[in-house]
């Protein structure tokens, strides 16, 4: 009688301690799909931030070129500093002009418009038609230009 309460209690602890185990492995699998999903947001709420970023640049980009075709025609202290404040906001931002004059034509950057028979070689930007940008690592606006031919 007493061997088969000992059989019991110990098939009841047994019974218990798979219980824990599997309420332990239950819970660490819950933990981990919600340290998933937190990750998974966060990376979505970064993604909308630097969309929505990214529409902005796009909206100011032609008051960008208007400014620099002011700067052209005339020699307005008042207007360089505004172009330069507004330039540095910009870039505190993420936006950074692509260089691309004398630089070998690169696609992913560059638009060619244009081609010129030239000394240089070939597929060599010759001249920017229009400045390109980069927001981040992205291409907000590709960079409009001339490139060299033989």
């Amino acid at each position: 009688m007493e061997k088969q309460k000992n059989n019991q209690k110990k098939a009841k602890k047994q019974e218990t301690e798979q219980n824990i185990e599997e309420l332990t492995s239950a819970l660490k699998q819950v933990q981990a799909d919600f340290e998933n999903y937190r990750k998974r947001t966060e990376k979505e709420q970064e993604k909308l931030c630097r969309s929505a970023s990214k529409e902005l640049i796009i909206d100011i980009l032609p008051v960008l070129d208007s400014f620099e075709l002011a700067l052209k025609d005339k020699q307005d202290k008042g207007l360089e500093m505004l172009y330069s404040q507004l330039m540095s906001i910009l870039e505190k931002k993420g936006l950074k002009q692509i260089e691309a004059l004398d630089k070998k034509f690169d696609p992913y950057l560059h638009e060619a418009l244009l081609q010129e028979k030239s000394e240089k070689e070939e597929g060599i930007v010759l001249e920017e038609l229009q400045k390109g940008y980069m927001l981040n690592d992205d291409v907000v606006r590709h960079t409009k230009v001339k490139v060299s031919k033989k």
